[in-house]
């Protein structure tokens, strides 16, 4: 019996130490929310016409975004109508909210013709019937520095062969009165875009596809020497044939499309404006050209997670500093030691030698807790709020209530005259069902508040389940046999044990 509770405690120092030195060894720490780090905090408002089902898919898409540039803990709350994201430690703040708030449905529509955007009265581009647009000049061939291919096709020529150029003038809107229905003399369904990034502005024809085409499920890589964005085709008429149509009528350079270029439209920018090398792709598409590795992973972003189905208005942004963030820390830090000092002075005073069981089980406790916290913040992201931390001290006394049922037995078996050997075995069997119950309770009503609650209750409930599972292994695999160990000394059984007066403690052994 005592070698098997040797072996027991030894196991249970040396996992949870492993784990400690393997996190730290790793550089792995626990993250921090917003609350306690700073970042960033989006109030999303819908702008217009919408419906409930909309903002929840929404709230979805916006998720996906987020989760996908390595947020960790991101928040994203829906209050009615509203939704509010909150980005905590966000070191690129700019690339996330461009990201959150790109709203619109991803278009994909043959390009017409393309210029600089500069002020000037006229311009000419290859390769469209003659539209009068404002605002742009210089001439600019199609681009070559973006190509689409299948894969395994290779890339082919990247330059754009056009036809014979009819004109295509790009000047200053005719005075009112001058012009026809469209004062920009565009013809139906077509639109001048600003490229997302550059001066560049395109003349583009009626939308032909959306993102659906494509499956959710898009790669930004290394080809050929640089970096392209890969993507699959949903099977069907709703994927394949309608890029296959709009693929084909690019690949001919016909007037409906004459620069051979589709352009890939967001929010009312053209994100890029590929050159179609193939007429037929057989599932899948590949995105080549002089793309950064960040163009090609956000390019990557937009095709797979496609739009929010809700247009939203301009997002409002609150920065939650650093500084503020670190005095919550400091805060809930000198709160938290505070609280347990004062518990562990009272546990002390009360029972005397063996409370000091109690802070050995804290101190293991503490430990496996930071482990795996850690380990949940390097592999799922998992973020330390506030609300988490009162979590965290709230579990602390339910971890001390362990303990005190635990003394407690004991301390009723020795002032009824037995030995704490003797009642040391039989104190933890009934303590442990007593322990049990009321962690099973404290966990049952944490997975309900989780599942019931958003945000900063969650959290909360998260760390407090989370903790009372802690304390359930801990009062196991260390309280007991430490206890038990104890028992068996000279030294637990002699003078005021568990503080009970001498008068009425047992016969020492011998």
């Amino acid at each position: 019996m005592p070698r098997r509770l040797v072996v027991t405690l030894l196991l249970t120092v040396l996992v949870t130490g492993g784990l400690l030195v393997g996190n730290l060894i790793a550089g792995n720490s626990p993250a921090l929310g917003l609350d306690l780090q700073g970042g960033a905090s989006v109030t999303l408002i819908p702008d217009g016409e919408y419906d409930e089902v909309a903002i929840g898919v929404a709230v979805e898409v916006i998720r996906q975004r987020v989760d996908s540039i390595g947020v960790a803990e991101p928040e994203i709350i829906r209050q009615g109508s509203t939704v509010v994201v909150n980005l905590p430690g966000v070191k690129d703040q700019q690339r996330a909210l461009e990201l959150v708030g790109r709203t619109g449905e991803v278009q994909l529509r043959p390009v017409l013709g393309q210029a600089e955007n500069e002020e000037s009265t006229t311009t000419t581009v290859a390769g469209a019937t003659t539209t009068t647009v404002a605002g742009a000049s210089g001439t600019v061939p199609p681009s070559p520095d973006t190509t689409l291919a299948e894969p395994s096709g290779g890339l082919g020529s990247s330059r754009a062969p056009g036809a014979d150029p009819t004109t295509t003038t790009i000047a200053p809107p005719p005075a009112e009165g001058e012009g026809g229905a469209d004062p920009n003399g565009l013809q139906p369904g077509q639109e001048v875009l600003p490229a997302a990034k550059g001066n560049t502005i395109y003349l583009v024809g009626p939308t032909a596809a959306n993102g659906e085409v494509f499956e959710k499920e898009a790669t930004a890589d290394i080809s050929q020497g640089g970096w392209a964005v890969s993507v699959n085709l949903r099977g069907g008429a709703g994927g394949e044939d309608i890029w296959n149509a709009l693929a084909k009528k690019c690949f001919d350079g016909g007037a409906e499309c004459p620069t051979k270029q589709v352009a890939i439209v967001l929010d009312g920018e053209v994100i890029s404006a590929p050159v179609v090398q193939t007429p037929d792709f057989n599932g899948s598409v590949q995105i080549t050209g002089d793309f950064t590795e960040k163009e090609a992973r956000d390019l990557a972003k937009i095709l797979q997670f496609g739009a929010v189905p809700v247009r939203f208005d301009t997002p409002t942004v609150q920065t939650v500093s650093a500084t503020l963030g670190k005095d919550s820390l400091n805060a809930a830090i000198v709160s938290g030691l505070l609280g347990v000092l004062l518990v562990l002075a009272f546990l002390v005073f009360y029972y005397r030698l063996i409370a000091l069981v109690v802070v050995a089980g804290l101190g293991v406790s503490g430990m496996l807790l930071w482990s795996v916290i850690s380990w949940l913040s390097k592999t799922n992201g998992l973020a330390l709020t506030l609300s988490g931390a009162a979590g965290i001290i709230v579990s602390i006394g339910v971890t001390v209530d362990s303990y005190v049922v635990f003394f407690e037995r004991l301390k009723d078996d020795v002032q009824s005259g037995r030995t704490l050997r003797n009642s040391a075995v039989r104190g933890f069997e009934s303590a442990w069902r007593t322990i049990l119950a009321a962690d099973t309770v404290s966990l049952l009503g944490a997975v309900i508040l989780w599942w019931l609650t958003v945000g900063s209750v969650r959290g909360f409930a998260f760390f407090l389940a989370l903790s009372t599972i802690s304390d359930m292994v801990v009062s196991y695999f260390f309280t007991r046999p430490t206890v038990l160990l104890l028992s068996r000394t000279r030294l637990m059984n002699k003078g005021r044990v568990l503080g009970v007066r001498p008068a009425l403690t047992a016969a020492e052994v011998n």
